[in-house]
């Protein structure tokens, strides 16, 4: 892209590492791991491969509120379909004030909002807690009728767990 500028990268080697090379971002920087063996051309190519890696990954996170609500129309298709106007959510939107939630939906006002940290995971997952929600606009409660309706989605279970693995090792609390 015209005006980006590459950022700035920090090589570290280590004698310990034989194969894998792995990168993050630290702030503005970029620090790249490698194995201590690799010539200055193996460097400068994983660098490279590296830096295209996480602007992929970079570029999956920037999901927007209308592909969000794009996402909810095709569930509402898929999973919903005989409930009409009930399941129309008046708003969704990603927010970065749910740390202790995977989503929200206030079915008074017929608005759905899905925690940021669920943007970089599957889409598999981020369609879940969306349908998770929208079923609240059914069914306020987590009651067996509002299960049976995320039990519509295929991977609800796998979904499920998948969340449940996530929430464990960040030792949070697991949201429902």
């Amino acid at each position: 892209m015209a005006g980006t500028r590459k950022p700035v990268v920090e090589v570290r080697r280590s004698q310990r590492r034989r194969r894998t090379v792995s990168a993050y971002r630290d702030g503005e920087r970029v620090v790249v791991l490698i194995p201590d063996q690799f010539s200055r051309a193996e460097e400068s190519e994983w660098v490279d491969r590296m830096l295209a890696r996480l602007a992929a990954r970079e570029g999956r996170l920037a999901r927007s509120d209308d592909e969000l609500l794009a996402r909810a129309t095709r569930l509402i298709d898929l999973y919903l379909d005989g409930y009409g106007a009930r399941a129309v959510p008046a708003s969704v939107r990603w927010v970065t004030n749910q740390n202790g939630r995977w989503g929200s939906c206030t079915p008074a006002d017929r608005s759905i909002r899905i925690s940021h940290r669920v943007q970089d995971m599957p889409d598999w997952v981020i369609d879940y807690v969306l349908l998770h929600e929208l079923a609240h606009l059914i069914v306020p409660s987590h009651n067996a009728r509002f299960w049976a309706l995320v039990g519509r989605y295929p991977k609800a279970e796998r979904a499920r767990g998948y969340l449940e693995g996530v929430a464990a090792a960040s030792c949070a609390p697991l949201p429902t």
